[in-house]
């Protein structure tokens, strides 16, 4: 299986461009703490988004927005310019939501897929309401002062 869950904030404007045959795709960068290492450390990754995720993302999205992203993980390689072998990751998003404050514009993500507060590919994807925990735990009721995260 090939699933990346990531929270951080977003190190540059998505930068979308077109395919010859009209697909968008959006590139942009993610920063994610590294909480439990004794010094701060910081991670860096690549994202692509590709159509309405993309088109999502240039609307919505700016340099410095927390953001949750889900997606898979594509490496790639290249020529160098001083001719060696080059090899990356990016991580293509298959999900992505806001996660830091609650954005003034309460009609994100309307045209996108029915989210409140992200963009799913996902067609049967389901809204959560605000402040609530998904119902995973057949109805159990979770205490979340004991959720150690």
């Amino acid at each position: 299986m090939n699933k990346v869950f990531l929270t951080g904030n977003l190190t540059k404007d998505p930068d979308v461009r077109y395919t010859q045959t009209g697909k968008a795709v959006a590139r942009m960068g993610i920063a994610v703490n590294r909480p439990y290492s004794k010094e701060k450390a910081v991670d860096f990754f690549n994202l692509q988004a590709w159509n309405k995720t993309a088109e999502f993302c240039q609307r919505y999205l700016t340099k410095g927005s927390r953001i949750l992203v889900e997606g898979s993980l594509q490496t790639y390689s290249y020529e160098g310019k001083d001719g060696t072998t080059k090899n990356g990751v990016d991580i293509v998003v298959e999900n992505i939501e806001f996660a830091g404050a609650k954005r003034e514009n309460n009609n994100v993500g309307e045209e996108f897929g029915g989210r409140e507060n992200g963009y799913s590919n996902n067609s049967t994807s389901r809204k959560r309401s605000e402040n609530t925990i998904d119902d995973d735990f057949a109805g159990e009721d979770v205490d979340e002062e004991g959720i150690p995260f």
